[in-house]
């Protein structure tokens, strides 16, 4: 499956948020990339304040335009609130899981942790990033996989209490899904309302 492999400091400058991650480059420059960046822009319309969302979000989960289409159309079909719905299939992503519960320091390191098959779901090798994750599921390392330096060093120190919706086994280096997370406890700044509008055109 493809995915972006550009310049990550130019989209998150183009965004104004670390979007990836802390980025030294954004701290210097905290305005748009090109020739114009520092120039006073013209106020976006209300069709790109709406795609600039979509595409920030797809940005922040790694998720390419098809694949961010088909959950859109999922959580339009599910029971409850879209926007919320939508951005809790993105968190119940294999990847996303393993980078919330600190296994790997980024999303793009867990999404490669999971095709490499150094991640379990329920004792059994998944390396499908996009594989969505349920509540009881236990996420965990591969045993043979657990003494890898990229592991060990993103586990170091990480602060487990911060997802609510998770729960870690230090002995066992394997996480829960304990529920589907509420929206208020996705740290993630998305206007998911605008995604829903943008779509429903």
């Amino acid at each position: 499956m493809a995915r972006y492999t550009g310049p990550k400091s130019k989209i998150a400058r183009k965004f104004g948020e670390p979007i990836f991650g802390e980025d030294k480059v954004l701290a210097r420059k905290n305005f748009p990339p090109g020739q114009h960046g520092q120039n006073k822009r013209r106020k976006s319309s209300e069709y790109g304040v709406q795609l600039r969302e979509k595409q920030k979000a797809k940005y922040t989960y790694g998720v390419l335009e098809k694949q961010f289409h088909n959950l859109f159309n999922r959580a339009a079909r599910s029971k409850g609130i879209t926007g919320e719905i939508l951005l809790q299939l993105l968190e119940g992503r294999l990847d996303n899981v393993v980078y919330r519960l600190g296994i790997a320091p980024s999303r793009p390191a867990a999404r490669q942790l999971v095709l490499h098959r150094h991640i379990t779901v329920n004792g059994q090798v998944v390396n499908i990033a996009s594989y969505a994750v349920q509540p009881g599921d236990i996420i965990g390392v591969r045993e043979k996989s657990k003494s890898l330096e990229v592991i060990a060093d993103a586990l170091a120190g990480f602060n487990h209490s911060k997802y609510p919706w998770l729960e870690w086994d230090e002995s066992q280096k394997a996480g829960k899904l304990l529920h589907v997370p509420a929206r208020e406890d996705i740290p993630e700044n998305i206007k998911e309302q605008l995604i829903v509008e943008l779509y429903s055109k």
